[in-house]
């Protein structure tokens, strides 16, 4: 079963959104197999996006399409949806900056393969969000995408900008989460972030790990597999040669609950987050990695089992994050070795704002990375 040329026949809320602000869709750009065939933007439709710093390299996904598209100048905002990092890491790998932001904060309708709305993690992981190559065009995006729709109950009314905090906003910086291992060119770019926030009059400290990520990582993988698992035997077959490595790799490795499991699953998931509530209590900002490794090599995450676990551990500070449904923004802040490097900068729960001017802040300190031209031999110079 193909999907080649099915046209949705109405726009989504956030296209819809944009488009009655004065945004001109132009098109779709690629993605993974039905979002399921791996962190790799690879279709069986259209085949491999490349990163356009380093086409051996990827540029990342579920909305690598748009992360590469954004930043060669084709179009000047991308939209995707993060439910473990999927427009953060794109951010990331293409040097474009990214809003993940809160579960609730922007309307979606997710009845996308026939009337029924999904279980409760679809509904919960997974959010829309921006791409774009300056924080101030995130920041326009921001205000057209978020608010309430009748389409969707939980979006939740909750002003766009919330009150101005006392005194220096405190940011914690955790460059290792979990201690699990971090790159010398991440940490770097969170040591150079951190020292661009004291510059810009941040409180930065460094604290000793973020809460409870390991445990959240487990949960998170629980639940998901428990609520795809029914479906598992047909999508399988719709993604393509090899297209179901990704997923089946988790399904074999993780049972689905029984039905006493999941209740408890569901509860030690409201446990994590009021952890995290209060984390962010103390510091109402987090400074950390988007990904714990520069741009990796594409499909990396589907060629093994060794492969699929290093992906998915560089990826751990964006699942927790989205795990427990708080905002964060990814922030270019240089090149290193011909790569683009980025950071996130997490956020109290509707704190969008705090997060984007923490951005902004970086931003205006250590610059914007793109457009650039992918073509080889082409100039590589930040503006």
């Amino acid at each position: 079963m193909s999907h080649r040329g099915v046209v949705a026949p109405a726009d989504a809320l956030p296209v819809a959104r944009l488009r009655a602000a004065g945004a001109i869709p132009i098109g779709h750009s690629n993605l993974p197999t039905l979002v399921l065939a791996g962190m790799h933007t690879r279709s069986e439709l259209y085949g491999d996006t490349v990163n356009p710093w380093d086409p051996a390299r990827t540029p990342g996904g579920t909305s690598g399409g748009d992360g590469a598209a954004v930043a060669t100048g084709m179009a000047a905002l991308g939209l995707g949806n993060d439910s473990g990092g999927s427009v953060r890491i794109p951010a990331q790998f293409c040097g474009v900056a990214a809003l993940k932001p809160t579960t609730g904060r922007f309307p979606a309708d997710r009845r996308v393969l026939g009337p029924d709305d999904p279980g409760p993690a679809s509904q919960m992981l997974v959010t829309d969000g921006p791409l774009a190559r300056s924080v101030a065009d995130l920041r326009r995006a921001y205000e057209v995408l978020a608010g309430p729709d009748p389409r969707d109950p939980a979006a939740v009314p909750v002003p766009f900008y919330g009150e101005p905090l006392a005194g220096p906003v405190k940011v914690a910086v955790v460059a290792d989460p979990g201690g699990h291992g971090v790159h010398p060119t991440v940490r770097a770019a969170v040591e150079n972030a951190a020292a661009a926030l004291r510059d810009a009059g941040y409180d930065v400290r460094e604290v000793a790990d973020v809460p409870r990520l390991d445990e959240a990582l487990d949960a998170y993988e629980r639940l998901t597999v428990t609520e795809f698992a029914p479906a598992w035997p047909v999508v399988r077959g719709l993604l393509g040669p090899g297209g179901d490595r990704y997923i089946a790799m988790a399904m074999e490795r993780t049972p689905p609950a029984n039905a006493d499991e999941l209740v408890r699953l569901m509860g030690a998931w409201l446990n994590i987050r009021r952890s995290w509530a209060e984390f962010l209590d103390v510091s109402p900002l987090l400074l950390g990695p988007v990904f714990t490794e520069p741009p990796v090599e594409p499909g990396l995450e589907s060629r093994d089992r060794a492969g699929r676990d290093r992906v998915g551990n560089a990826m751990r500070l964006c699942s927790v994050t989205s795990f427990v449904g708080v905002p964060a923004v990814a922030v270019p802040t240089g090149v290193d070795g011909g790569l683009p490097s980025g950071v996130q900068i997490v956020g109290r729960a509707f704190r969008e704002d705090l997060c984007l001017a923490a951005a902004q802040a970086v931003e205006d300190r250590l610059g914007i990375l793109t457009p650039i031209d992918p073509r080889p031999g082409a100039a590589r110079t930040r503006t």
